[in-house]
Order: C-alpha cells, then sequence, then structure tokens
C-alpha cells in the first residue's frame, strides 16, 4: 500500500505523474467530480490548520467524496493508547490524512497498512506543500525544465527538507541559506538521498546563495508556541531574543530581492509572520506568488487522493 509520508519512497516518475494529474484536475477540475464517489477520508489534526484543513476538505467534496474533520482535542485520544484508537479511526474511512505533532504517530498509523496515510504536516515533513510549490513554480517557469535554481532562505526545517528532496528527485538546483537547522525537523537518511544528487548547496553568504535564483522561499523561525496573546511568553524570552539575532539578517524582504536577485519569485508556505521571516512589502512584491503557493494545495491534494485512494 502506497502513503505519503516524505517522498523519499515515492520515484522520480511518481512525483512527476502525481504533478501532471494535478495540472489536469486544475484545467478541467469537473472531470473529476465523481473520482471519489462514496469514499471518505479522515482528517486528523493535533496541530491547528487553516490551509491544509481547506484544501484536503474542499478537495473531497470536489472529487466526490466526503472529508471529516477530527480534531484530536475533542476526541478520546488522550485517554487510550494511540495505537489502538488510530487502528479504530482507519476502520472507518479510506484514507486517513494526519497533520501531526510528531512524525513517528504518522509512521506508526501508516506501518498498519489498513488506508493510505498522508502526512500533512509533521515536526519533520511537509510533502503537500513541497508537491504545491512545484506545482506553482513549473506554472510560472512555463515547465519542469525550465526552474533552474531555487534558494531557500531562514532556518532548516519540516518545510525545506521535502522542497529540498523534491527539488533534488526533480534534477533542480536549491541552495539552502540558513545559519541553523531546527534539531526537530533532522533527518539524516532524507539529507543523503539529496545531497548525493550534487543538486543541493549550503552556504550563509546571501549574495551567493541568492544568485541567478528563479524562486526564493521561506517559513517561520519564530515558533508561535512562543507566543500568547500577541506577547513573548517569559519562559521563551531568552530563545526569542537569540533567534531574533541570528535569523533577522536572512528575512525575505523586497531590498534582498531587488539586490540579488531581482527576477527571483518570492515564496511562503503560509501563514506569513509579518516583520519576522518575511516583510509586508515581499508579500506584496510584483514578484510575489504566495497565494498562488496556497491555491494548488487543492489541485495538489486532489492529485495525491485519487491516485492513493484509487489503489
Amino acid at each position: 500500500m502506497q502513503h505519503l509520508l516524505h517522498l523519499k519512497d515515492w520515484t522520480t516518475d511518481e512525483i512527476k505523474s502525481t504533478l501532471d494529474l494535478a495540472t489536469k484536475i486544475k484545467a478541467k477540475p469537473t472531470k473529476y467530480f465523481d473520482t471519489l464517489k462514496n469514499k471518505t477520508l479522515i482528517m486528523l489534526f493535533q496541530k491547528t490548520s487553516t490551509r491544509t484543513r481547506l484544501s484536503f476538505e474542499a478537495a473531497m467534496t470536489e472529487l466526490g467524496g466526503h472529508g471529516i474533520f477530527l480534531d484530536s482535542r475533542t476526541t478520546q485520544l488522550s485517554l487510550s493508547d494511540f495505537r489502538d484508537e488510530i487502528k479504530a479511526i482507519m476502520r472507518l474511512g479510506n484514507g486517513l490524512m494526519f497533520r501531526a505533532k510528531k512524525f513517528t504517530d504518522v509512521q506508526l498509523a501508516a506501518s498498519q497498512n489498513q488506508v493510505p496515510v498522508i502526512d500533512a504536516c509533521s515536526e519533520k515533513y511537509h510533502p503537500c506543500q513541497s508537491l504545491a510549490d512545484v506545482l506553482t513554480m513549473i506554472e510560472h517557469s512555463g515547465g519542469l525544465d525550465k526552474i533552474k535554481k531555487v534558494a531557500w532562505l531562514g532556518i532548516e526545517n519540516n518545510v525545506s527538507n521535502t522542497l529540498k528532496l523534491i527539488c533534488a528527485k526533480l534534477g533542480i538546483k536549491i541552495t539552502i541559506i540558513a545559519p541553523e537547522k531546527d534539531p526537530d525537523s533532522l533527518d539524516e537518511e532524507l539529507d543523503k538521498i539529496a545531497d548525493a544528487t550534487g543538486l543541493v548547496t549550503y552556504t550563509t553568504n546571501l549574495e551567493a546563495g541568492l544568485k541567478d535564483a528563479d524562486y526564493v522561499h521561506t517559513d517561520t523561525w519564530i515558533n508561535m508556541e512562543f507566543f500568547e496573546n500577541g506577547q513573548i511568553k517569559p519562559d521563551f524570552q531568552a530563545e526569542y531574543d537569540r533567534r531574533l539575532a541570528t535569523f533577522k539578517p536572512y528575512q525575505l524582504n523586497a531590498d534582498l530581492i531587488n539586490k540579488y536577485c531581482p527576477k527571483a519569485k518570492i515564496m511562503h508556505c503560509m501563514p506569513c509572520h509579518v516583520d519576522y521571516e518575511i516583510s509586508r512589502d515581499a508579500i506584496d512584491h510584483p514578484n510575489a506568488v504566495i497565494f498562488d503557493q496556497a491555491e494548488n494545495r487543492l489541485h495538489v491534494q486532489k492529485a495525491a487522493l485519487v491516485k492513493l485512494l484509487s489503489q
């Protein structure tokens, strides 16, 4: 049984065929209206979400199926052994979309091989986002072969992991411009697969890293757990100050783009944390394709669901 966990086990052809299907579905959505008729996707959330919930639920609806939103905080998951609960949950649907705090829980669910499992964002991976990112870049470049260089700016994390991997598998050069890696996102196997292609470079030099980039991506480097009612929690003040000093030079802003790569498109997986990892003038920049990325989550998720739930 095939799952969508991290893309490490997906071949280049499988990734390309999924992107091709997403393009076809986006162009003629009515052709696929009954593709998943009478199919149910269980959408389990241990973390809050905006785009993930909307895109998956809309995708199932538009494919003729149904998505059931399941918030772990309003379930009995905390009262029982997770293995027992997840096995029972998967008995009641045709697929599981899991936005998890820990990838080990996603892995445990997938190991049961009851239904296809999708990692819809864990601390290590975000494969659905990387598929949407590549679809967006294909559209704006006019083809996969026209994407020559991608740059990642900020902190290495779950999103950069899968973006790096998918670029490497598709033959796209990617430069990681980051002074640190989130320790929770570390995956040495993924790094080895991506780095072995020779397409991944690492630097902290902004000019060198951004030179000739077609696309510049970023994501948050200030954890939202640090905040309460818009204020920094006292326990996190020291780490907040440290990260601000460390990462502020790597903020994605208009000046940076205009100076080093004026033709590069600006990308962000959202939500955008204005004046932290990205500035308002970057979000509103003529080169920004951030909202195209957000919409394309719907189309790649449709393609992934058709691929997996039609097994």
